[in-house]
């Protein structure tokens, strides 16, 4: 039997469920690498059963808290198919305004290193951990077993490649096997709350399309009807389009991607096109390839009544959260010395070290440098396909604020 003993007094928050074991928890390991093992506390009692990996920077990852379970095979699989069957609501949405949503939220639904998109008739798996990328086989045959797709595209989150041992790669999988397409795919056309948006399978940022806004985008409207609005790393185009669809007066686009920004002239042709937004909005649209912050500071000051702050994760570990937390000051305190008088900001973190307590503190340090008043309107978090597991408050990563700015 593979063993793992926990050190005396490290098993606290192991036994309130906390999937992830680090070396410094570790008294002793009786195991091999890459295999199930039997977790104990330091007074030899069962803890859990757990896969370990010497080789990840966690090296065990906690799967079951029930001493009879069997981590084989068909606990795998079974464990997927719960997570996509806890989103039924999505699957059953008669409107079919929206086909996009997420699916599989790794430690969320008591899994590991993995997360799941669907994307209309694409499955997008992203792997950040070497536990999942053991078994992508068996994730993406349980998935292909339940929902058909026409494609599911695995991808290695480069953000973990290197911590992780792995190497930077994307596979397609179809009708039980991998397989090398024969050119270029063709793209894939999805819907989000009535929107239509496209991507090219195995391209983009991590799954590229980010669902867990997916909310939040839509609460942003309401601001932005006559408005002249800033969409700071916009990415794709996805607040655009809903400010659009609102009747902003114009939109200025700014991400540090140009490939990302021609996708969204794309995108709003194709809404355009389709009468999902007014038909002179391609003319109210202007794209930039910019550093956020530098262009904040050279933007013209009391022009935009409404200003998105949407930036990539800032700290990717605890130890970046002071750099990040100093970075997210600057950024905002830029943008409210920069709006207009009563103007909006609706203002994101995705650093999971940054929570909605800390982004306040840091909103507050903005306010005072600018020399401004601001008043918190709504409180945001990730879309309810983005859950969070109380005993790992990790999967609580995503926060943000819409406020108003008075000079």
């Amino acid at each position: 039997m593979n063993t793992i003993i926990i050190k005396d007094g490290k098993e606290k928050q192991l036994l309130n469920h906390h999937p992830w074991v680090f070396s410094g928890a570790i008294e002793e390991v009786k195991a091999t690498s890459a295999s199930v093992v039997k977790v104990l506390t330091a007074d030899l009692s069962f803890l859990a059963w757990g896969w370990y990996d010497e080789l990840s920077h966690i090296p065990v990852h906690l799967l079951s808290w029930n001493e009879e379970e069997i981590i084989d095979e068909s606990w795998w699989s079974r464990t997927i198919k719960k997570s996509i069957l806890r989103r039924k609501e999505f699957f059953n949405d008669k409107s079919g305004a929206t086909n996009a949503f997420r699916i599989v939220f790794s430690e969320s639904d008591m899994l590991a290193g993995i997360t799941a998109d669907v994307y209309g008739k694409m499955i997008r798996i992203i792997i950040s951990a070497r536990i999942a990328w053991d078994h992508k086989d068996l994730f993406a045959k349980a998935i292909e077993d339940l929902l058909h797709p026409d494609v599911i595209v695995i991808t290695t989150d480069k953000l973990y490649t290197k911590i992780e041992g792995l190497k930077e790669t994307t596979l397609f999988f179809k009708d039980g096997e991998y397989f090398t397409p024969d050119g270029k795919m063709d793209n894939v056309f999805f819907k989000e709350d009535d929107f239509i948006f496209e991507v090219a399978p195995g391209s983009g940022q991590k799954s590229g399309f980010y669902c867990d806004q997916r909310d939040n985008r839509k609460r942003i409207e309401k601001y932005c009807e006559g408005a002249t609005v800033l969409d700071g790393c916009s990415y794709t185009g996805a607040f655009t389009l809903h400010a659009l669809r609102a009747g902003a007066k114009s939109v200025l686009a700014l991400d540090s991607s140009d490939p990302s920004l021609r996708q969204l002239l794309r995108n709003v042709h194709i809404n355009q096109n389709s009468n999902k937004i007014p038909e002179n909005s391609r003319d109210k649209v202007t794209t930039k390839v910019c550093n956020i912050f530098e262009e904040l500071r050279v933007i013209e000051s009391d022009y935009f009544d409404v200003i998105i702050l949407d930036p990539p994760k800032l700290a990717k570990k605890k130890s970046q959260v002071e750099t990040a937390s100093r970075a997210y000051k600057d950024m905002n305190r830029l943008a409210m010395k920069k709006i207009k008088d009563g103007g909006i900001i609706a203002t994101f973190s995705c650093s999971g070290g940054v929570d909605l307590a800390l982004l306040r503190t840091i909103l507050a340090w903005a306010a005072m440098d600018s020399n401004v008043e601001i008043q918190i309107l709504e409180t945001l978090t990730a879309a309810s396909d983005h859950p969070v597991r109380l005993s790992f408050p990790e999967s609580d990563y995503l926060c943000g604020y819409i406020i108003k700015v008075i000079k």
